[in-house]
């Protein structure tokens, strides 16, 4: 259903390795990944989501505006997430030398494609 969006910002992304359309509940509603891809990306994106429920409470309580968007940097990993509605994200996994700008820009251009698919 979302497949077609995700391949494009996967195959655009230098260092992308996996996009993802995930319920804020942690179950993944479509999902794109790359050859040799050295992480397991779903269970990354469940573990996430269940952060991004956290953040999005907090952003509420302290009255500072919706939840736009979220990256999560490690040593293996960058992880940057969309929200796309109430109940659903867009996540792309990057190894940590990928272009994280070109990644945020591709998200943020397939957010309206994405959204009328809900």
């Amino acid at each position: 259903m979302f497949r077609q969006e995700l391949q494009k910002i996967v195959d655009n992304c230098d260092g992308a390795i996996a996009g993802v359309v995930m319920g804020f509940d942690g179950i993944a509603v479509d999902m794109v990944t790359r050859d040799g891809a050295a992480v397991d990306v779903k269970t990354v994106s469940m573990e996430f989501s269940f952060v991004l429920t956290q953040v999005r409470k907090a952003a509420e309580i302290l009255e500072v505006g919706d939840l736009q968007e979220v990256s999560i940097r490690s040593d293996k990993l960058t992880f940057i997430v969309r929200v796309l509605s109430d109940e659903y994200f867009l996540g792309i996994a990057m190894r940590p030398e990928g272009n994280f700008g070109k990644g945020r820009f591709l998200m943020r251009m397939a957010l309206p494609p994405l959204r009328e698919q809900l």
